[in-house]
This record gives structure tokens, sequence and C-alpha cells, in this order.
């Protein structure tokens, strides 16, 4: 997998000396003749925090953005590794709805208004930028890649048929934590967020973050439904991961 992620590199930049600094670590000499990684989860979260040291989005971090949709879309990457770094774009993707709702309260008791931050805005836009290439694969993915992409969709506010109409026809049983996550994502996706209070109400009865996160008396429900994405893929996806993370 590391070897893949370099030939990605390398295809992208060709040398240290071009690449973005998130990227640039890959293609050192002392990266390439240093110990080994035990597995893969290791290697990938030492990529994230180079991308977005403790996940806060940079100047740094919009420039790696092609990077990872084009690790993303390599087919030598494992299906649970590529899982993995769609998770991370979520991630960097809800970074300035995460931030309006943790400050919320703050900023409305000094009367100010809530900017997002350039680092968070572009990287959204990079993110939306990358993503037609990845839903180019819509009908070839898994249901938990679909899930993740539709998650970034909803985050970029994406018009895509395909994402638009897989609410609808994904299996989803009644009453179950995967409807209500579907449930705020086709409200994020369709054009008068009817649905969106009450599947944030449903969502706060049983995840103990999403509860967190609304109790602010001055959240925007809006940037709130957007801050929560990460938190419904991770419960929605992560227990689907296996071990093919071990590195051979």
């Amino acid at each position: 997998m590391v070897q893949a992620v370099v030939a990605v590199a390398e295809r992208l930049y060709g040398s240290a000396e071009d690449a973005p600094d998130a990227v640039g670590w890959l293609l050192d000499e002392e990266f390439a003749f240093g110990e080994p990684y035990g597995t893969a989860g290791e290697f990938l979260g030492d990529l994230a925090d180079a991308v977005a040291h403790q996940g806060t989005c940079t100047d740094t971090t919009v420039e790696a953005v092609p990077f990872l949709l084009e690790l993303v879309r390599d087919d030598d990457l494992a299906p649970g590794s590529r899982l993995i770094l769609l998770c991370d774009l979520v991630r960097l993707g809800a970074s300035g709805p995460a931030a309006a709702v943790a400050l919320a309260d703050r900023i409305t008791a000094l009367g100010s208004v809530q900017d997002e931050s350039a680092a968070d805005h572009l990287t959204r836009q990079a993110i939306g930028r990358g993503l037609p290439r990845l839903l180019s694969r819509w009908d070839d993915e898994s249901d938990a890649v679909r899930f993740t992409l539709a998650a970034l969709a909803a985050l970029c506010g994406t018009h895509d048929r395909h994402v638009r109409a897989w609410p609808a026809t994904l299996p989803a049983p009644a009453h179950s934590s995967r409807a209500d996550a579907v449930s705020l994502m086709a409200a994020l996706l369709s054009a008068d967020r009817k649905g969106l209070i009450p599947a944030l109400d449903r969502l706060v009865s049983w995840l103990p973050g999403v509860a967190e996160k609304a109790a602010g008396p001055n959240v925007d429900r809006e940037q709130l439904a957007l801050a929560v994405l990460p938190d419904l893929v991770r419960e929605e996806v992560w227990p689907g991961l296996t071990p093919e993370h071990d590195l051979p």
C-alpha cells in the first residue's frame, strides 16, 4: 500500500521539491529508507496528520486534497484503505460547519458573526471539484463507499442525479440508525430541506455526539446537519472495516 501511495505522489509531482508540504515527505529519501510501518492504519494516520494536523485545515490541506482524491481513485489501494481516505475527506469537508457549531454560542454572546476560515472553505471547494470524478464510478462502488460519497456530496452541495436518487433506493430498516442517517443526507441533498429537523431530532435521540453538538441554543440546524456527517459515516462504516489494513 505504501508503494502504491508513493507511486501516486510520483505520478502527480515527480519529486519532493514539487510536491505540497503534506506529500513531500513521501518522496524523501529518509522516508524511502526508514523503518517500515506495521499496519496500513498507522501509515494512513500519519498521512492524515500531515494533511491536516489534529484535523485543522490550512493552506497545506487545500494543496493536498487533489492528492487524496487521486489516491481514492487508485485501484492498487485496498478497499478498506480507500474507505478510510474517503472518511478523512468527509472530516475535512465538514471542518467549517464543525467550527461554526462549536463556536456558535460564544460568537453569539460576543455579538459577532461566525465567518468560515478561508482554509476550511477552500478545502471543501477543492473536494467539490474532484467529487464528480469519484461519483463517475458510483455504479461500481460498494454500499459503504456510496454511503460515504453521499455524505461528501451533501457537504459539497452536489446535484448529481445518482446521489440524489440514492437515499430512496437504499435498503435501510425502519427506525434504524442507518435510516435516520440516510434521511438526514436526503434532506441535505433536497432543494427544500423539509426533512432536516425531524431527521436531526431522531439522531439526537440515539447518538450522543450529535446530541452534544445540538445542545447549544444558538446552533444553526443546517450547519449542525453538515457538522455531524463525519460522526454518521464513522458509525455506519467503521464497524465493517476488516483487518485488511495489516500490512504483509
